[in-house]
């Protein structure tokens, strides 16, 4: 028998990280996971798995992530139920995360932005620019002496 699950997504929300009666960390989390087809409008979709993290794992996960941050998730499906307040029996289905890959790190989006205004200042100003060679054409002489190798 084999229940494994592997996901890359993004982060949908802040990690909710609790601690059990015994101080052991758990964050639960949602991850969007695009699907690998466009709708009938032409748009992608995704799907928005919830997921568990359990200990040090889940203490790492909710310190260093934030909403919109990619991840990967490899772990198991589960599926439980409980009652809740009003005596309804309640289903939950959830990926509990053996090993959880930081695929971003928590300040490249706000490097990314960062980026972006630089990037708009010097074209303002008329400097830089994403290709230090565009439109030069000319061909660079290399010495062999100038080689590290």
């Amino acid at each position: 028998m084999l229940n494994r699950t592997v996901l890359v997504g993004r982060l949908t929300k802040d990690v909710d990280l609790r601690y059990t009666q015994s101080g052991k960390g758990v964050g639960n989390f949602t991850i969007a996971v695009n699907r690998p087809f466009k709708n009938q409008q032409g748009e992608n979709e995704a799907d928005f798995i919830n997921c568990v993290a359990w200990g040090k794992q889940a203490e790492n996960l909710a310190q260093y992530m934030k909403k919109g941050n990619q991840i990967g998730v490899d772990g198991r499906l589960q599926s439980r139920t409980y009652e809740n307040q009003q005596g309804q029996t309640v289903y939950v289905t959830e990926v509990v995360a053996d090993s959880v890959q930081f695929l971003e790190s928590k300040s490249s989006n706000q490097s990314n932005n960062q980026q972006s205004q630089v990037n708009a200042y010097n074209k303002e100003v008329g400097v830089g620019g994403s290709d230090p060679f565009q439109g030069d054409g000319e061909p660079i002489e290399i010495q062999d002496s100038d080689l590290p190798f």
